[in-house]
Order: structure tokens, then C-alpha cells, then sequence
């Protein structure tokens, strides 16, 4: 096994790390594993088709004028009566799943992107005041976090859908109120970290303002952790918009969404339609496990810990 100690490298391979910036380290250690750069390439490919999604697709499946029933559960390379080929083939209400799939991935992760911004930011700051007030104002806090977090997500999701009812907003404020509580307590964390550093008082011996210290100074050393949980969070949202899709509680049925598809092609799964729901949820899951993965190897490459007294040798 290769020494990379910091003795053991040579005065060429340190001069070589010394002159990296750290985008180029961090691409580089990103880089390193071949199972998140497929990964990344994977959740990049899926985002770009979604965003072209209205110019590629030979239909829209919103537009009930282009969705004609006669086209309904069609195999997988057959001709549509409008003189298109159904590559995937179509649902129960006629629509390419082509298509289909890709405004369904509009949505998934307009709605994942969306709600973990908003639950990001508001437990950021609620996760900043937290740890920068401490005595009773933090304890407060994080009993109302560990509130949140004692009851599932799903659940909480699904109490919120049942009061507010259907609509893509409806579902980014429940994801947003079921998600807040894990960016708060993974700030504050590092926040209360960072708060006992040197430079934080010596920020404050200066007469700096609180709100400067806190987002000029703690703020960025707390954005690795955040960049990992808000990957993984994002993932999790669309699932659980999809799973809340599928049971009927989330996006109405005329929506394309991956767990709309997916419930409508249930009922056909044993009369051998497998591909209304099979490829929705083959969509699905490469979405999840991509956006997972590659969350995961930003935790490896960011955690402090991990390089804390080392050297990487250039590859």
C-alpha cells in the first residue's frame, strides 16, 4: 500500500497539492470514485432531458386535445393513431409514457428542488439562531426539532395533504414543514462547533454586529454538511412526493407525475401491462438512487475528518 503521508511525499508532489485550488482537489476527489461519477453523469443527464422535456417529447400529455384513448395501454414500440412511435408504449388514458415520464420528472424535481430550498433556508436560520443564542432560546428550539423529528415524515406529509388538500403547492409547504428539522439540527451542530472558535470571539471582541458574524463568519463553515443533507433531503422529497402521488393524496390525477403514473399502471401489473408502472418507476428509482449517491460521496469528500491531517497524492 502506498504512503501518502505528508514525510513520505516527495518535494515535487507537494509543491503539485500545495498549487491546487480547492474546486481542482475536490473535483479530483469526487472524481476518484467511478460509482458516483456515474452517478453524477446519471443525475445530469436526468435533469437536462427534464429540462428539454417540451422540446423532444412528441407529446404533451397535459394537452388532452394530443391524448386520444384510442392510443390507451399500448405495448412498448407500437404506433400511435397520430403516426408516432410509443417507445415505452402508453398508459390507461392513452398517453405516450415517453412523455409522460419526462414532464413527471418536471415536476418530481421541480417539487424536491423547490421544497428543499425553502426548508433549507428556514432551517438554516432557525439552526443559526439556535446555536448563536444558546440558554433557553436553543433549548426551546431544538425540543420543537426533536418534536418534528419523532413522528415520520410521510406522516406528517400526509396530515398536512389531508388538511390543505391537492396541488403541486400544497405539497412543496407539507414537504417543506416535514423536512425544516434536519437542516436545523445539522446547522446548529456545526454552528455550535464554529461559535466556540477563536476567530467568532475574536470577531466579537471587534465590536462586529451579531448578524455579520453569524453569516460572514460561521455561516460558510457550516455550508459542507448542509450541501450533503440537502442532496439526500432532496432525494427523499421526491420520493415521498411520489409515494403521496401514488396514494392519491398528492398531485391530481390529470398530472403526469412519476407516482401518478405509477398507481395508474397498478391495476394492469397482472394482465401483463407491466410498462405503465415499470418504466415510470425505473425513472424513478435511477432519479433516487443517482441524486443518493451522489450525496453520498459529497459527504465522504466533505467531511473534515476524513482529510484532517493527511495528503492526497496526485493520481
Amino acid at each position: 500500500m502506498t504512503d501518502t503521508t505528508p514525510n513520505a511525499l516527495s518535494g515535487a508532489d507537494k509543491q503539485l497539492i500545495d498549487t491546487e485550488t480547492p474546486f481542482q482537489r475536490f473535483r479530483s476527489e469526487f472524481l476518484e470514485s467511478k460509482i458516483a461519477t456515474v452517478a453524477l453523469g446519471v443525475m445530469i443527464t436526468i435533469i437536462f432531458l427534464a429540462i428539454i422535456a417540451p422540446w423532444i417529447v412528441p407529446q404533451n400529455p397535459y394537452d388532452l386535445a394530443q391524448v386520444d384513448v384510442l392510443d390507451s395501454r399500448m405495448a412498448p414500440g407500437s404506433e400511435a393513431f397520430t403516426g408516432y412511435t410509443m417507445w415505452l408504449g402508453s398508459d390507461g388514458a392513452g398517453r405516450d409514457l415517453y412523455s409522460a415520464i419526462l414532464y413527471g420528472l418536471r415536476i418530481s424535481l421541480s417539487v424536491g428542488v423547490a421544497s428543499g430550498v425553502i426548508a433549507l433556508l428556514l432551517g438554516m436560520a432557525i439552526g443559526l439562531a439556535a446555536a448563536y443564542a444558546g440558554g433557553r432560546t436553543e433549548n426551546l428550539i431544538m425540543r420543537i426539532v426533536d418534536l418534528q423529528l419523532s413522528f415520520p415524515a410521510a406522516l406528517v406529509a400526509l396530515m398536512l395533504i389531508a388538511i390543505l388538500g391537492k396541488g403541486i403547492d400544497k405539497i412543496i409547504l407539507a414537504l417543506v414543514v416535514a423536512q425544516w428539522a434536519y437542516y436545523a439540527r445539522t446547522v446548529r451542530s456545526s454552528a455550535l462547533v464554529e461559535r466556540q472558535k477563536e476567530y467568532v470571539e475574536a470577531a466579537a471582541c471587534l465590536g462586529i454586529s451579531h448578524a455579520r458574524i453569524i453569516f460572514r463568519h460561521i455561516l460558510p463553515n457550516c455550508l459542507a454538511p448542509l450541501i450533503v443533507v440537502g442532496t439526500v433531503q432532496t432525494a427523499h422529497a421526491i420520493s415521498l412526493e411520489a409515494t403521496l402521488s401514488f396514494l392519491g393524496v398528492g398531485l391530481p390525477p390529470t398530472s403526469p407525475s412519476l407516482g401518478v403514473l405509477i398507481a395508474n399502471g397498478f391495476e394492469y401489473m397482472m394482465s401483463g401491462r407491466y410498462w405503465i408502472s415499470v418504466y415510470p418507476g425505473l425513472a424513478l428509482l435511477l432519479t433516487v438512487v443517482s441524486i443518493n449517491l451522489v450525496g453520498d460521496r459529497l459527504r465522504d469528500v466533505l467531511n473534515p475528518r476524513r482529510n484532517t491531517g493527511q495528503a492526497r497524492a496526485p493520481k
